[in-house]
Order: structure tokens, then C-alpha cells, then sequence
């Protein structure tokens, strides 16, 4: 009996794992790469929101009019972004100066990396939420297709 309880999970139920993990850290990277090219690009009638944002593996996914509506998205936040900017700013202003600082003083730079990791983990969140949000307002056929148009991208990134 214990070893039922002891005994590996099946091939199918890993394999199921590992996909669920690789669609999560792609997601996470695709994320972080929206964020920070919001971070980035600054100026112009979208001052403070990316003129190009990369999606990682879900840019070639998503439809051109997905990518619209996920930077509309954005856009509607616009004023969040702007502040996040700042704040961004004001938090590696002060991690630059700990690195510099002499003495080093290892709690002081812990604690402006904490800063930056909190303000990134909403954003994060933020994207994930415009995203899922899309994909849910898929019809069948739409999601359906975005899945292969996912699948094979993630398959072309492996061969690279």
C-alpha cells in the first residue's frame, strides 16, 4: 500500500506537468517582456506605454487584433503605467546607489531589490489578467487556433 503512495506519477500525468510548467514560464517571460517594454519606451502621445509590445511566445500567437486589444488594455491604464515608471525609476536610482555605496551594506541593497521585485511582481499580474482576459473572449475556433499558433511557436523556439 505504501508503495502506491511512494510510486512515481505516470508517464502521461509528467508529461502533462511539464507542458503545464513550460506554458506557465512562457507566459511569466511573456509578461515581463510586456512590462518592460513599457518601462522602456517612453515619449510621445503614449508617453510611458510601449510603442511595440513583445509578448514573447504569444506574439505570433495572437492575432493582430488580440495585440491591439491587449495594448488598448494597456493603454487604458495608461496613468498605473506612468506611475509604475516612476516608481521604477525611483527604485533603481536607489539600488545604483547601494551598489555604489562604500561601505556595502548588503540589508540596504536586499531591501531596494525587494522594491523593484514587489512593484514587478503587479505588473506581472496586471499582464497576466489583460491576457487571460483575451483568451477567455475567444470563440472555440479562435482559442483553438491561437493553441496551434502557440504550440508551433514553442516548438520553433525549441529547435533554435
Amino acid at each position: 500500500m505504501t508503495d502506491a503512495v511512494n510510486s512515481p506519477p505516470p508517464p502521461a500525468a509528467r508529461r502533462g506537468l511539464k507542458i503545464a510548467l513550460a506554458v506557465s514560464v512562457a507566459l511569466n517571460l511573456a509578461v515581463a517582456g510586456m512590462v518592460a517594454g513599457a518601462f522602456i519606451k517612453n515619449g510621445g502621445p503614449g508617453r510611458g506605454m510601449p510603442h511595440d509590445l513583445s509578448f514573447g511566445p504569444f506574439s505570433e500567437a495572437f492575432s493582430p487584433d488580440d495585440r491591439r486589444a491587449l495594448r488598448q488594455g494597456l493603454m487604458d491604464r495608461a496613468p498605473e503605467f506612468r506611475a509604475n515608471s516612476k516608481a521604477a525609476k525611483a527604485e533603481f536610482d536607489t539600488l545604483l546607489a547601494t551598489l555604489r555605496a562604500s561601505p556595502f551594506d548588503p540589508v540596504a541593497m536586499q531591501s531596494a531589490l525587494a522594491a523593484v521585485e514587489a512593484r514587478t511582481a503587479g505588473q506581472l499580474e496586471l499582464g497576466r489578467v489583460l491576457i487571460e482576459n483575451r483568451i477567455t473572449q475567444m470563440t472555440e475556433a479562435d482559442r483553438l487556433a491561437f493553441a496551434e499558433r502557440l504550440e508551433a511557436g514553442l516548438r520553433h523556439k525549441r529547435r533554435d
